[in-house]
């Protein structure tokens, strides 16, 4: 292809599923999809086996479930974005999905002998969060191998909507699972939806992928943050993320404070808030799949609206308004992400992309675990609205400062050309 038909290609109008015509693309989208409905089934039933089978509806023994599942991934995110640049990011997928596979296939054994106990579970987070902090930053820096930069934004908003689709699918379906057959089938099903990502992976003609160049050599981790170091822009988005995941995502905790304290709603009122938003999520990734290229600016807008509509939602006067906003909620947010992780993509070099996608993904779900007690402590001081204030306020005074940094920059031609 000639650099006027790249050009071309570019500018051309990309409608909601282009990258699904791309045959790799399309084998890695159907084994994520099948995957993520799993993933989100396989919660459920955890959160279900710890709480009523092992514990005494235990909120800590979760707690730490939902802990160990995070913080390795968290710990060794610059060893596994070195590995993603050292190595190829295909094979390294297929040795995370299958070891993934088989973790969960032991503890569909355990739970179907009856001899489960809760330091299973414990040990089967630990080793699934360590493999999948392997394999998130060879995840999101394969795509971009997968797809042409002109359809990157395409496929990561395809992404989302995939993950978002499956956040709606697989907890109702577990929910009829355990109450028809109990929880170990729904483990079943988990463990054999990582096969159909392994399929995937095989099936895929390597002649059609674009791999980055391997990094060869030490100093792989210093380097990648040396890069974002003389990357200014990178690190505004970073601060941007890090703002929203620590401070502005706990709706765990919003969401539960605000029905039981608030509006006095049961479980079922409860759960509807969460499906409520995950439709605008869901909505914010099929629009993200429109979008050629997303604009800094577009970023720091979303969270600056993201801001504005959760002070409407912390000031909402009945359940209905709250449940309503929660949808402007989700879309605002997660245009902020999908902008976020298509940018730091489309903008880093190839070699570097590993590195960079493992720090971003460090930074972001790092801050939850940051945020998450804090936002807790202010909800029994201060009261369950004041736990939405603080993430406006927080993420509010961010997208003021981005907004300041792009507005002093958008003269530079540098990295911040097209803003």
């Amino acid at each position: 292809m000639s650099e006027t038909d790249s050009e071309a290609a570019a500018l051309a109008p990309v409608h909601t599923f282009a990258s699904l015509a791309v045959r790799n693309y399309r084998l890695l989208f159907l084994g994520s999809l099948t995957s993520n409905v799993g993933t989100w089934m396989a919660r459920v039933a955890q959160d279900w086996l710890v709480l009523t089978q092992l514990t005494d509806n235990s909120a800590t023994a979760l707690g730490y479930v939902t802990a160990l599942q995070f913080a390795p991934g968290v710990l060794i995110s610059p060893i596994a974005g070195a590995v993603a640049d050292r190595f190829g990011k295909r094979s390294i997928m297929m040795v995370t999905q299958a070891g993934t596979g088989l973790v969960f296939a032991a503890l569909t054994a355990l739970v179907a002998t009856g001899t489960v106990q809760l330091w299973h579970v414990y040990l089967s987070a630990v080793l699934a969060g360590v493999l999948w902090g392997f394999d998130a930053p060879a995840r999101q820096a394969f795509v971009s191998e997968v797809v042409p930069d002109h359809l990157l934004s395409n496929a990561v908003g395809l992404n989302s909507a995939s993950f978002n689709g499956a956040r709606l699918l697989g907890p109702a379906i577990a929910g009829l699972m355990i109450a028809w057959v109990g929880i170990w089938p729904v483990f079943a099903v988990n463990t054999l939806s990582f096969v159909a990502v392994l399929a995937g992976l095989v099936s895929m003609n390597p002649g059609d992928l674009h791999p980055a160049p391997v990094r060869r050599g030490r100093g792989a981790i210093r380097e990648g943050l040396a890069y974002v170091r003389d990357r200014p822009d990178l690190q505004l988005i970073l601060f941007c993320i890090f703002m929203l995941g620590t401070f502005g995502l706990n709706f765990q905790i919003t969401n539960a404070l605000m029905a039981t304290q608030v509006f006095g709603v049961g479980p079922e009122g409860y759960g509807l808030l969460g499906s409520v938003m995950a439709a605008g999520t869901l909505a914010a990734a099929l629009l993200a799949a429109r979008r050629r290229r997303p604009r800094l600016r577009l970023l720091v807008g979303s969270l600056a609206g993201f801001a504005v509509i959760t002070t409407l939602l912390a000031l909402a006067p009945t359940y209905w308004v709250y449940a309503a906003l929660l949808v402007p909620v989700g879309l605002s947010s997660l245009t902020v992400m999908t902008a976020a992780n298509t940018t730091v993509q489309l903008t880093t070099e190839p070699a570097m992309r590993g590195r960079v996608m493992s720090l971003y993904m460090a930074i972001f779900t790092g801050g939850t675990p940051l945020g998450a007690p804090l936002i807790g402590w202010v909800g029994d001081a201060w009261g369950p609205r004041w736990t939405l204030l603080v993430g406006a306020i927080a993420t509010g005074l961010a997208a003021l400062l981005a907004a300041g940094y792009v507005w002093n920059r958008m003269g530079r031609p540098r990295r911040l050309r097209g803003l």
